[in-house]
């Protein structure tokens, strides 16, 4: 098949689970036309830029500001006015070269990405979603998780509504798995890129600390005063400070440190977590403020055992959390860590009907970590 993929740019995670679909698309022999913004371009490109049966299309999209360890809204909101007239004006030249050029997508596969779901409403194209997104509106949650499901839980859930609604099906990648109360939605396990999966947990003595550069100002002096081998990456530079060894980027490093680290300390993003889970390492996570998303994730990882959620980065919350560590071990040496066939197995079988021309499907029947019943409906 023919099919266009859209990839959300605003940091890598969203490209790097996408780059593990996209490889397999590519194996299973379709075509592909994928459409991403910001850092993922070029890190899509330089792995696809010279592969048969695809292509990449630059596209503009929103960008975040921080401050710290908060999204600053109102310079974000800014930012991303200030540049709207040349983003528009990029994003309609792409979509005019999409639909002149003679590629014709059969069907429209999107990563919590407008550009491409609009091109495929427009042209009446099945559009299949698979993002970690979605579960914040397509699964029922408990009011532990949801602080209470106060406004941040419904503002997100409603946005989270809005961003690809009408999807022939949507597959949401996750490492805790609640009752799905929607239809076409199935739950999947976390999307890991195969360094991951061929990694091997050897618990070492070192905890790994991912941060913006943006929040380290006080990140450094803090972790001076412990009495533990810090790995840092996301400083920008390299070097060793006291027991803090400062690492440069290299995929291969930090999967190496992320193996063999005692316990991770990072904001809540969710493919770092997903991956920690599934190597079974502890994770102390703190959620940036202002991204309900990772909220959410860090709620889950507390309540299921897997490690802890801080609002803030101290002392006291460092040396509780490794303190505790025991009780993270036994808790994710309950979790089972699995590939990504069950995921493959629900592209493939959505595909499958797409090109037969089925109706969208209430429920698949690959299998799956959740799937919807008309119990949870609601």
């Amino acid at each position: 098949m023919r099919l266009l993929y859209g990839v959300v740019g605003e940091g890598l995670g969203h490209a790097t689970r996408s780059v593990v679909v996209i490889e397999h698309l590519l194996a299973r022999g379709h075509e592909l036309r994928v459409v991403v913004s910001g850092k993922a371009h070029a890190m899509m490109a330089a792995r696809f830029g010279r592969r048969d049966g695809i292509r990449l299309d630059e596209i503009a999209g929103l960008e975040l500001v921080l401050e710290g360890n908060e999204v600053d809204k109102s310079e974000t909101a800014w930012k991303n006015l200030e540049s709207l007239p040349h983003t528009v004006r990029k994003n309609v030249d792409v979509y005019r070269r999409v639909a002149e050029d003679g590629f014709a997508p059969e069907a429209v596969v999107s990563d919590f990405e407008s550009w491409a779901f609009l091109y495929g409403l427009n042209h009446f194209l099945p559009v299949v979603s698979i993002d970690n997104m979605q579960v914040i509106n397509r699964c029922r949650h408990e009011d532990d998780v949801t602080g209470g499901g106060g406004l941040a839980f419904r503002f997100t859930r409603t946005f989270v509504k809005m961003k690809l609604p009408g999807a022939y099906h949507y597959l949401v990648t996750s490492f805790f798995f609640p009752p799905v109360r929607k239809a076409r939605t199935t739950l999947v396990p976390p999307i890991l890129r195969p360094e991951i999966l061929a990694a091997r947990r050897e618990r070492g003595e070192h905890v790994l600390v991912y941060q913006k550069a943006s929040a380290l100002a006080g990140v450094m002096p803090l972790l001076g005063k412990l009495p533990h081998e810090f790995r840092l990456y996301g400083a920008g530079k390299t070097g060793r400070e006291g027991n803090v060894l400062m690492q440069p980027f290299s995929e291969t490093g930090f999967v190496e440190d992320l193996r063999t680290a005692r316990a991770v300390i990072a904001p809540g993003g969710y493919s770092l977590m997903g991956e920690a889970v599934h190597l079974r390492v502890p994770m102390l996570a703190i959620p940036l403020e202002g991204q309900y998303e990772q909220e959410l994730n860090a709620r889950y990882l507390d309540k299921l055992g897997y490690g802890r959620r801080a609002d803030l980065l101290d002392e006291a919350g460092i040396v509780g959390f490794l303190e505790g560590l025991d009780r993270h071990d036994a808790a994710l040496a309950g979790y089972t860590p699995r590939g990504n066939e069950l995921l493959f197995g629900c592209v493939d079988e959505l595909l499958a009907r797409i090109a037969a021309g089925e109706a969208r499907p209430d429920r698949l029947g690959a299998p799956a970590m959740g799937k919807w019943s008309e119990d949870e409906a609601g």
